[in-house]
């Protein structure tokens, strides 16, 4: 590589190179060239330049070169020309232009015509006008060669065209209608690349030309609405980001930074030359008629699919170059004018089409107002979506004037709206409260009316938008499930009502889960009443039957979703009606076949889907309740379903001559049968197997011949993504994106998936990108293939071989027009099957049946449907898994050997080299180690097949999966196959992505296979090594997908050989792919960062900081432009952060961030500390209007209303998302990065640091910001926002509390924000408040009374006094009626622990002597302060002690209930009925968790107050007024201090209770379950407990407990590490030795007593007194 490096070609060493390194060379040379020139001066290369300008030339003259040379060629000459002399500048383009005029069109001159033109264009696009007139002769060649150019030379022209007009901008107007004449053509050119190219060339015209979109507007709108047919996904998207811009430009309101894919308009000043309706209106004809004008006659079944998607992604390209602001002004506009999509009656003609309709409007929507526009600009969209509802519903009231819509017409726009605030609630969160909390706008309101519309999918979107408005907003959940309890109870003989109202509570019920406080226990068995009310009154109106049976069972199965705690105890009643659901027995089989007429059958088939239907979700919902006995009592219901549809398949059905009417209902019926097998334990059925196959068979093979053919959906799921690239999937497409294509796939009904095809949809548990429920018919077969992928392993042999010949027969005397269809649906069920028996790791015997299904799988290799064939592979390679017969192997890879080398078509090649490749996957490489040379020796030629691209992808992808296989093995292959991989790069065309991507993949296996050997010094390392640098520099300037897989391949090669990566190129690259509209190149840079911040953070850092203009600095108004690089690497991560949707970016975005978090943060304090700032603090319009109006009555919040400007973008607010993580990187920074450096947290000696020349970035410095930023975080509308900033502030506290102000002696530096800290608290103890923010709230409150910052009574009463209202909660009747118990119990247990550890403080506080313990650090110095913390305290001390009547009961309440819920399972039996203090029976499980986080605090302040606190003496004044919740016992005793009650007993039982917590929990078997702070808190109130004579007492008096103690004791001495923990163990042990020797003092003395009367002296101690100790008179003592 060395010798390449020279400005002048080294001819010599070229011409000895073998033939295949020539070309190696000069790309190595021209690299070098391409790296040198930009930094060489005019002098440098003055004497070199004619030279190299020769060798550049005779290289695209006579060098062949390939694409990547080509391109190196062009820009290392025009590079040569802006650097040095430009006096051959116009010989050079003379000498292109006399290429491009030459009419040889043979094979060998094409490879210089098109470096010709690729060196042409890059020259005037980099040079300009430096080119002086000759554009217009190259132009004037271009266009007429592009007559009998093949497609690649007619690709490169349009490209080299584009460049032309970027380059000279205006100055080439006089060209600019030739080129627009010759893009017109190439606009429908068949070749794809030649469209994209023609595409992009006419965008770069936009600019500059005018006319494009004036008075050719609608002749070119027209052209690209015929450039949609046929397209393929990325010339899709570039003709319509060309439509999108064309229709943007007729606004004139162009910005040269605007557009989500780069650069595309400049500043347009001339007048609109169309109103925006019109505009938008030529995009809505070509939606619905195909093309402007009217000349389109008939339906919509005259505008294809493609153009409707393509037409939908330039609604999105035009609103993006039109800008956010834009959109923000015109929401009404925009809103309306996309609704038109679905509100002409050319939208559909069929139910599906307008399901495709509906979807295109959605993902135009979800794209501009989700993901363009800001939080404050999507309440108003809301507002316009609501009022878009209003004037609907007003339509549909007022019977509709003549120029109104359909009513047909307007649901499909209701649902749009409805789904689309659904969407943009989801988004929103809480922050979506002012919107519901408006009065006048009725959101809610609005939605619950349409519950009540007559069409069903109107019905289910509105279900559907509530459920996602209360996920947003909890809040809202139960009050909306009691008003549709009530609506219901009040509209129950109204069919729509009945179904609308029980579609919302399902909803409801399914949000239930993702909610963090539930609702209360109590409407579960509300609902469920509802429901059996329902299934029960069906029969008696016949108007209603099927209404109430399908809504009784939609919401008993929705109550399923509710969980364990709450279907405990319906499961009984539940199974009552499961069993009574189905007929008990054949006898009552057979009596269903007089069941009546189609009325009868339709409403009992209705009856058991829903039976089935609340089965799943049972399964699902609540495995803790799936006992044997449940299991097989469950299998009694499915079994009779089973018997049942066996009838109704049956030549003698019942239902055969309603078979039209009921084939729906009975479809439903299997769907959910196979929906709960697929779910339970494959052996509930095992008894049943043989009809259930049939079952799934005929289903599988489409038996029923009056249904239409229909393909299953879920085949390329089964295939791995790694294969997806070799059926047309190279492009990796985000959620929303995929949401619109999947209307195109081939073979999948998935994009035209809508609610209404399931309405269970609404309560089941799902995944966000979860697309809607598919048809029903689609649904079914899915379902069948996956229950008969888990049942096929379970089959008997015989079954087995039966099936696969039924499948084979099937294929045979099938018609040609369901071949497809059921070839389709037959593999996926063979692969699926397959697939399951690895899973169960069981293997196929019987030679009968391996050889029937690998000659069934063979028989489609050699498919023309490239998903057949990769399936077929895929399954042949999982058929040898688990054959386990090595000989069978070898057959079928000796087949798949021999089988190309006789056939020539593309399909048998295609097939079995991937066959080979999955053969040697999943065989392992030991295990076809012998077929390995073989294999290779027949995939590596086809690699090289130049005449057939797909062969070259397939065998190239089989050749890595033989190197990731093979291993070591393999080693042997790399030379030749990496000589063969590079020759490829460097001769494949860029259109090829597919071949690239699969060279990228093979060099990922080749960097695997030699490992840690690249990291050696060798010469044949070296040369492989070289070979691979070189080969990823070659991709990355590919396609979008290639480059992506260079950068893989980089950070593959990086883990083994980091040294060989140069990441001063590399990290700008990444960097600049962050901004990428590419989702495949954005994943890879971000993933690479991610890895390389892992060992090189402060390196990658300062490549950043040094390169100039990497980032934008800018608004958020514009996708993907950086709005905090000024921040370097970090603010350019946080920039993406507040961008980006794609799931995977976000996760690799956020670990990166705190790799560098975690090394930089410290050593860069201010500019991370500016960044969190920067985000945190820019607050939205509403919510400083709200911080506004607080200030006129709290002085609180006065100060930190409004800050200052915090930069470009102060006024743009960031994603909540955003800010919730920039908090936790805040905390972050607190606690964890500036730890061990004590100048952080101490004033003085951080101003100390600074004068005597250390560094001067200390974090008590920015002391004001960080409370700033919490302040902000804490008040803000976002509930996750508002837990991460009381939880941060809380950190503040605790590292700060101790600061001394050096100004003021005596005093801490926290004192002067104090009212900051109450006005951030404030808001947190609203009434209306979530309890689990509440929660939060009161731990915040007490680490700031127990820091004692707060000196003065007044100070200390501003935070106390809410801790103080708190208590109202802990009254009975006090807990929400709007969450459920367990979360009522949470802010109850942390109000206690609150209140526990300020009472420890004000206790361990109120005199010196005593130990303070609290969380112990060797480090910690709290308490230290001067004199007059002493009189603090006493303050402090005084507050609490007015609370500590109530406070001691409900602490001794919480700490029975902790006791009583720590027993083993077998103890349940013993547990109140009524529930506890602060439990209630049925939400034990639920609140389980949240005294396990509480306890310790409580219990350490319940032992104090019992010993120190006056608690034993307390006892006789405790009054019977003071209750607990609804508690009937407190400590093992009654309820209250009563005159029956015995004082003694009642503290020897609470004695006995606190006791027994500290040993359970210190008796506990790992160690590790208790935390340093519980087991501080534990060990201190153990201490505190023994610290009272009467404690010493109670425990001396029962040796055992004692003994046990002490062994506990000592096991916990020797299990712990720290000294301090130690040091508090023995302090415990010498209270226990001091109360044994007590005791033994009194009982001495007692027996003195005895011994001697009380007038006589004792002169000498008798025996007996000696032996009274544990060694009794021999001294040994026994153990334990």
């Amino acid at each position: 590589m060395e010798r390449a490096q020279t400005l002048i070609l080294n001819e010599e060493t070229l011409e000895k190179l073998p033939e295949p390194r020539k070309s190696v060379f000069i790309y190595e040379w021209l690299q070098y060239l391409s790296k040198v020139l930009p930094n060489c001066s005019k002098d440098d290369i003055k004497g070199s330049q004619k030279k190299i300008v020769e060798q550049i030339m005779a290289q695209v003259q006579h060098g062949s070169p390939g694409p990547p040379v080509r391109e190196l060629l062009a820009v290392s000459l025009s590079t040569l020309f802006s650097v040095g002399d430009t006096f051959l500048l116009f010989d050079t383009i003379n000498k292109c232009n006399d290429l491009l005029k030459n009419k040889d069109d043979s094979p060998s001159f094409l490879s210089s015509r098109l470096a010709a033109i690729v060196t042409a264009g890059v020259m005037y696009e980099r040079l300009g006008r430096m080119m002086g007139r000759s554009y217009e002769e190259t132009v004037q060649v271009l266009t007429k060669g592009l007559k009998n150019a093949e497609s690649q030379g007619r690709a490169e022209t349009m490209v080299t065209l584009g460049k032309v007009c970027k380059g000279l901008g205006v100055a080439a107007g006089n060209v600019h209608r030739d080129i627009y004449k010759a893009c017109r053509t190439c606009l429908t050119d068949r070749a794809m690349p030649v469209r994209i190219a023609a595409a992009n060339c006419l965008l770069e015209m936009l600019d500059f030309a005018s006319f494009l979109y004036t008075t050719e507007f609608e002749n070119l709108c027209s052209l690209c609405f015929r450039a949609f047919d046929s397209s393929v996904y990325q010339a899709r998207l570039a003709v319509a980001k060309l439509l999108g811009s064309l229709v943007a430009y007729t606004q004139g309101t162009g910005n040269k930074n605007q557009g989500i894919m780069g650069t595309i308009l400049t500043a347009q000043n001339n007048k609109s030359s169309k109103s925006i309706e019109d505009a938008l209106g030529v995009l809505i004809q070509g939606f619905l008629k195909g093309g402007v004008g009217s000349f389109l006659k008939g339906g919509s079944s005259s505008v294809s699919a493609e153009i409707r998607v393509g037409v939908s992604h330039a609604f999105v390209f035009c609103f993006k170059c039109l800008g956010q602001q834009w959109v923000e002004r015109n929401l009404s506009v925009v809103i309306s004018q996309v609704f038109e999509l679905v509100t002409s009656p050319k939208s559909g003609s069929t139910h599906t089409e307008f399901v495709c309709a509906r979807n295109s409007v959605n993902f135009i929507l979800s794209a501009v107002l989700g993901r363009m526009l800001r939080e404050k600009s999507q309440l108003a969209a809301c507002k316009e979506l609501v009022a878009s509802l209003i004037r609907s519903q007003s339509q549909l009231e007022g019977g509709g004037s003549a120029g109104d819509l359909a009513p047909d017409l307007v649901q499909h726009w209701q649902v749009c709206a409805l789904h689309q605030l659904g969407y943009l609630a989801r988004r929103l969160g809480t922050v979506m409260t002012s919107l519901i909390s408006d009065t006048s706008l009725k959101l809610l309101d609005t939605v619950f009316s349409c519950l009540l519309s007559a069409s069903p999918a109107v019905r289910l979107a509105a279900a559907s938008c509530l459920r996602d408005t209360c996920v947003s907003v909890p809040s809202v959940l139960t009050p909306l499930i009691d008003k549709s309890v009530e609506a219901m109870e009040k509209f129950k003989s109204t069919p729509e009502a009945i179904s609308g109202y029980s579609c919302g509570l399902a909803a409801l019920l399914g949000s239930v889960h993702l909610t963090p406080n539930g609702i209360p226990h109590t409407r579960g068995k509300i609902i469920f009443n509802l429901g059996e009310e329902l299934l029960r009154s069906a029969s008696q109106n016949s108007r209603l039957s099927k209404e109430r049976t399908r809504a009784g069972w939609m919401l008993i199965a929705a109550i399923m979703s509710l969980g364990a705690s709450v279907v405990k105890g319906l499961l009984p009643r539940c199974m009552l009606l499961w069993r009574n659901a189905f007929p008990r027995s054949s006898k009552d089989l057979e009596s269903e076949k007089a069941r009546g007429d189609a009325f009868t059958w339709l409403v009992s088939l209705e009856a058991r889907a829903g039976a089935l239907a609340s089965i799943h979700s049972f399964v699902i919902s609540c495995p803790q309740l799936h006992t044997e006995d449940i299991i097989r009592r469950l299998s009694v219901p499915l079994e009779s379903a089973l018997s049942l549809l066996t009838l109704l398949a049956s030549q003698d059905s019942p239902i055969k001559s309603y078979s039209g009417q009921l084939r729906a209902p009975a479809a439903t019926v299997r769907l959910r049968l196979l929906e709960v097998i697929s779910v339970l334990p494959t052996p509930v059925l095992e008894s049943a197997y043989a009809p259930l196959l049939r079952l799934l068979v005929s289903e599988v093979t489409l038996a029923d011949a009056s249904n239409a053919p229909t393909s299953t959906s879920v085949l390329p799921s089964l295939i791995p993504p790694a294969d997806w690239g070799l059926l047309g999937g190279t492009d990796v497409q985000d959620d929303l994106n995929k949401l619109i294509e999947d209307q195109l796939a081939v073979n999948s009904a998935a994009g035209s998936g809508a609610l209404e095809h399931d309405p269970c949809y609404l309560f089941r548990p799902r995944k966000e990108s979860e697309h809607l429920p598919l048809p029903l018919g689609v649904a079914l077969i899915d379902e069948s293939v996956t229950v008969f992928g888990k049942i096929f392993p379970k089959a008997a042999n015989k079954h087995k071989f039966q099936m696969i010949q039924h499948f084979k027969e099937c294929l045979k005397t099938t018609k040609a027009n369901k071949t497809e269809a059921l070839q389709m649906n037959i593999f996926a069920s063979i692969l699926a099957g397959l697939k399951g028996m690895v899973e169960e790791k069981a293997n196929l015997t019987g030679k009968e049946v391996i050889t029937a299904a690998r000659d069934l799988v063979e028989s489609v290799l050699t498919s023309p449907i490239p998903l057949l064939r990769c399936t077929a592979a895929e399954s042949l390679g999982r058929l040898a898994q688990v054959v386990a017969n090595d000989q069978v192997t070898a057959d079928m890879a000796q087949k798949s050997i021999d089988y190309p080398k006789s056939a020539t078509d593309v399909a048998s090649r295609t097939g079995h080299s991937l066959a080979l490749g999955c053969l040697h996957k999943y065989v392992g490489g030991l295990g076809a180690s012998h077929h390995l040379q073989p294999s290779i020796s027949i995939l590596l030629p086809l690699s090289q097949d130049a005449a057939s691209p797909v062969v070259q992808a397939w065998a190239l992808h089989a050749l890595a999966l033989l190197a990731d296989s093979g291993g070591p093995m393999f080693r042997t292959y790399v030379e030749p196959t990496l000589t063969s991989l590079l020759k490829l790069l460097l001769t494949s065309p860029p259109t090829q992505g597919d071949v690239l991507v699969c060279l990228g993949k093979l060099l990922q296996a080749i960097i695997t296979t030699l490992g840690p050997e690249l990291s050696v010094y060798d010469a044949g390392v070296a040369t492989a090594r070289s070979n691979i640098l070189i080969a990823t520099s070659i991709m990355q300037t590919g396609q979008p997908q290639v480059q992506a897989e260079s950068i893989l391949c980089l950070q593959q090669l990086h883990m083994f050989a980091p040294r060989q990566i140069e990441l001063t190129g590399l990290v700008p690259r990444l960097v600049k792919l962050l901004r990428s509209s590419n989702l495949s190149l954005r994943r890879a840079a971000v993933a690479c960062l991610r890895q390389l911040s892992q060992r090189e953070s402060r390196q990658i850092c300062e490549i950043v900081s040094s390169e100039a203009n990497i980032g934008v600095k800018d608004t958020h108004k514009v996708d993907h432009i950086m709005a905090y690089s000024d921040s370097g690497l970090p603010g350019i991560l946080f920039s993406l952060l507040d961008q980006e949707e794609d799931k995977l970016v976000i996760r690799d975005c956020k670990e990166t961030l705190l790799c560098l978090l975690g090394t930089l943060a410290s050593e860069n304090l201010s500019s991370w500390i500016n960044l969190c700032k920067e985000i945190l603090t820019t607050s939205s319009d509403s919510q400083e209007e709200g911080r506004e109006d607080r200030d006129e009555i709290d002085e609180d919040d006065a100060t930190f209303t409004k800050g200052e400007d915090t930069g470009a973008q102060g006024s743009i607010q960031p994603r909540w998302s955003t800010q919730v993580f920039a908090a936790v990187c805040l905390r972050k920074i607190i606690s964890d990065c500036c730890q061990g450096d004590r100048a952080h947290f101490d004033l003085s000696l951080a101003k100390e640091v600074s004068m005597t020349g250390g560094r001067s970035d200390f974090l008590v410095l920015h002391l004001t910001e960080l409370v700033r930023m919490t302040f902000m975080a804490a008040t803000s509308e976002s509930d996750p926002l508002k837990l991460e900033g009381l939880e941060t502030l809380r950190v503040v506290i605790e590292k700060f509390a101790e600061t001394a102000e050096p100004e003021f002696p005596g005093h801490v530096i926290l004192e002067q924000y104090q009212a900051q800290v109450g006005a951030a608290l404030r808001p947190a103890f609203a009434p209306d408040m979530a309890s689990h923010v509440t929660s939060r709230a009161c731990a915040v409150c007490s680490t700031w009374i127990s820091s004692g910052v707060a000196r003065d009574l007044s100070d200390l009463k501003r935070v106390y006094q809410l801790l103080v209202t708190s208590l109202e909660k802990l009254k009975k009747g006090s807990s929400s009626s709007c969450y459920n118990e367990s979360a009522s119990t949470l802010e109850k247990l942390c109000i206690l622990q609150a209140w526990a550890e300020v009472y420890i403080v004000s206790m361990n506080t109120a005199t010196e002597s005593e130990p303070v313990f609290d969380d112990f650090d060797e480090d910690d110095n709290f308490g230290d302060f001067t004199a007059s913390k002493k009189e603090d305290s006493n303050s402090l001390s005084g507050l609490v002690a007015g609370e500590l009547p109530s406070l001691s009961k409900h602490w001794l309440a919480a700490m029975k209930d902790h006791a009583l819920l720590s027993l083993p399972g077998e103890f349940k039996s013993q547990l109140p009925y009524e529930g506890g203090a602060f439990y209630t029976n049925d939400t034990i499980e639920l609140a389980r968790p949240h005294y396990k986080g509480t306890w310790a605090p409580i219990l350490q302040a319940a032992c104090l107050w019992l010993t120190r606190g006056g608690g034993f003496e307390n006892i006789s004044n405790e009054r019977t007024e003071l209750d607990v919740s609804d508690s009937g016992n407190i400590g093992l005793g009654p309820a209250n201090a009563t005159a029956q009650s015995d004082p003694v007993e009642i503290n020897k039982s609470r004695f006995h209770l606190l006791l027994g917590v500290c040993l359970e929990s210190l008796c506990s078997p790992r160690s590790g379950e208790l935390t340093r702070s519980q087991l501080s808190s534990c060990l201190g109130a153990l201490h505190a407990l023994l610290e009272g004579e009467i404690t010493r007492h109670l425990l001396a008096t029962e040796k055992g407990i004692l003994v046990e103690l002490c062994n506990v004791l000592h096991r916990q001495l020797l299990s712990q590490e720290s000294t301090a923990t130690q040091a508090k163990i023995m302090s415990v042990v010498s209270l226990a030795v001091r109360a044994a020797t007590e005791q033994l003092s009194a009982v001495k003395k007692a027996k003195l007593k005895e011994i001697y009367p009380a007038n006589q002296s004792i002169t000498d101690i008798p025996k007996e007194i000696f032996v009274l100790g544990e060694g009794g008179e021999d001294g040994v003592l026994k153990p334990g």
